[in-house]
């Protein structure tokens, strides 16, 4: 069966023939970067059929997951969401109206500011973090443990040689 990557790379072979053997990475990263649109289309779908952003499903995520019932400094939040200080100081405003988060003095150091989930943001990240699990599995095609593994250490080499080995 072809996709989409593979008739990319048909037309580059017909119009530059003497690139045809230059064109792998095409293969690797177009559908890389395609599998990526396709894979936030549909998580972006899921995330709105249970009242989120993605970005909030990212953040709420984040802090259940730390592990830490004082929450996260805006700071922390800043790194894993890879976006600006002014974006992440307007979605944790947008999240604290929605009354999934708050923010609370460290009880250290009075000057900074955690964030922490609320009661009701627990019970939403537990509720659609399980049906998240469920829809992610169905986004999957059925494969066996051995072809899992081997996809999975493909993409952990890649990611490594990106640089990309920690949240930070």
């Amino acid at each position: 069966m072809a996709d989409a990557v593979d008739a990319v790379i048909g037309l580059w072979s017909r119009e530059r023939p003497d690139l045809e053997d230059k064109l792998w990475p095409v293969e690797v990263l177009g559908r890389i970067q395609r599998l990526a649109r396709v894979v936030d289309k549909k998580l972006k779908e899921f995330n709105t059929r249970h009242g989120l952003e993605s970005w909030e499903f990212d953040v709420l995520t984040t802090l259940r997951r730390s592990g830490e019932p004082g929450g996260l400094t805006p700071g922390a939040l800043l790194k894993a969401a890879m976006v600006t200080s002014g974006a992440i100081t307007n979605r944790i405003d947008r999240m604290e109206t929605k009354g999934l988060v708050e923010r609370v003095r460290d009880g250290e150091d009075r000057r900074s500011v955690r964030i922490r989930l609320t009661e009701k943001g627990c019970e939403v990240v537990d509720e659609v973090f399980a049906l998240h699990l469920e829809n992610e599995a169905g986004l999957l095609p059925d494969m066996d443990p051995a072809q899992w593994a081997q996809l999975v250490g493909g993409l952990r080499l890649l990611l490594e040689h990106f640089g990309d080995t920690s949240l930070d």
